[in-house]
């Protein structure tokens, strides 16, 4: 990275950077002297209550959520448990179904719900991740289901067809929860008019703050608490709210839906762009999920030969960020510190087991620019190239095809 160069952050799909009004809404909150929202007796109190109250209409206005409530959380991952065990709870004939390439979130819930008794079923996926709807059609004919689906994959960019799995879902009375973390602010959300019975939103993945997060709950859906104490957020989620947190996030869900379809047709633009570039100028890349059916400025894909985290590294060290899978799942490790764990999401959707740990994500938000894009296609060739003349693997290539041209 040179002297006096900004880096370039294409790491949004992980986290993003607070908008200004975000943080200017939170230091507000924040010196108001606001009271505690259950004191109601008193104007401190009232006054608290009434900023919640007005996020809440934010974060409803968003994702077209007329028909049901708006529950803050501390984020997507107590969301999705809230979710589905909370519904599972207040549900017990429902069995569980999921894709493959879903949230640790929803994963690791699954092996607990099992050891208690749930039925847990998996829903078929094709080599893009989108969901087979034949396949989701046979699983909740049979019993009673709650599908968790996600809008869109955070490591490999599909979004799925929210409206036909919805629609399958209904026909069937089963339940439909969409983790829309990845999708807010990018897709067009109205979770009344799709059927949604249950939807996770997360704040720092909107440009708001991070440690709050919201779960939207249909009026005929019924849930019950994970843990009690106070009658917060209608006895679901108990303890004081987070009152800056939660003005925030709702200021984000503002400014996202006044600004979605602009920032949507300038990301696939860039995405489109990335994408291009890539493809003429970089040698044995894959890239993974759906070329079209895809989250704007979301560019994912491995390269042959290549090791993802030393290709993490050298972009690193060129002032370029990036992710290699999800934020949640690249700590993973094996046996030992030294064996890294195969993205499940990569391994679900065919990507060889060999080549799982190399994936690269690029994830372009609003505050990107044409020309760190350009940084970004004169920088990676050099640093595959430097990465291949140092790769075991490359050189067994280049011996096998010369023994087969010899």
């Amino acid at each position: 990275m040179k002297k006096g160069e900004q880096f370039i952050f294409f790491d949004n799909i992980n986290t993003t950077f607070p908008d200004p009004e975000v943080v200017d809404i939170i230091n507000k909150t924040l010196t108001a002297r606001l009271g505690n929202p259950s004191s109601h007796v008193h104007s401190a109190g009232i006054a608290a209550a009434a900023v919640i109250d007005t996020a809440r209409e934010k974060v409803s206005s968003l994702i077209g959520a007329g028909n049901g409530t708006i529950t803050f959380t501390s984020g997507a991952t107590e969301s999705n448990n809230l979710a589905i065990s909370g519904f599972l709870r207040a549900n017990s004939r429902f069995q569980f179904a999921f894709p493959p390439v879903e949230h640790f979130s929803v994963i690791n819930q699954a092996f607990e719900l099992r050891k208690s008794g749930v039925k847990v079923r998996n829903i078929e996926i094709d080599s893009t991740g989108i969901v087979d709807l034949n396949c989701l059609e046979r699983t909740i004919s049979e019993q009673r289901t709650l599908v968790s689906i996600a809008f869109a994959n955070p490591e490999i960019g599909t979004t799925q067809d929210m409206p036909a799995i919805s629609e399958i879902c209904r026909q069937h009375g089963a339940v439909l929860h969409c983790d829309c973390t990845a999708a807010a602010g990018l897709m067009e959300i109205n979770a009344s008019e799709m059927g949604i019975g249950l939807l996770t939103l997360s704040g720092h993945n909107l440009y708001g703050p991070a440690g709050v997060g919201a779960l939207f709950i249909a009026d005929d859906v019924k849930i019950a608490p994970l843990f009690f104490g106070g009658n917060q957020e209608g006895g679901l989620r108990p303890g004081m709210e987070n009152v800056p947190g939660i003005a925030g996030m709702g200021e984000a869900c503002r400014i996202a839906k006044d600004g979605i379809e602009s920032y949507r047709d300038y990301l696939r633009k860039l995405g489109r762009k990335l994408w291009d570039g890539l493809a003429d100028s970089v040698r044995f890349l894959h890239f993974t999920g759906h070329e079209e059916k895809r989250l704007p400025g979301h560019v994912s894909f491995w390269v042959e030969h290549v090791e993802g985290e030393s290709l993490l590294l050298l972009l690193n060290m060129n002032g370029i960020m990036a992710s290699s899978g999800s934020a949640c799942s690249s700590n993973l490790k094996g046996k030992d510190e030294s064996e890294l764990v195969a993205s499940h999401v990569l391994t679900a959707v065919g990507v060889p087991t060999y080549i799982c740990a190399g994936s690269i994500t690029f994830s372009m938000g609003k505050n990107n620019t044409e020309e760190e894009v350009d940084r970004v296609l004169e920088t990676m060739p050099r640093i595959v190239e430097r990465l291949l003349e140092m790769s075991p693997s490359y050189e067994d290539y280049k011996k096998g095809k010369e023994t087969h041209h010899g």
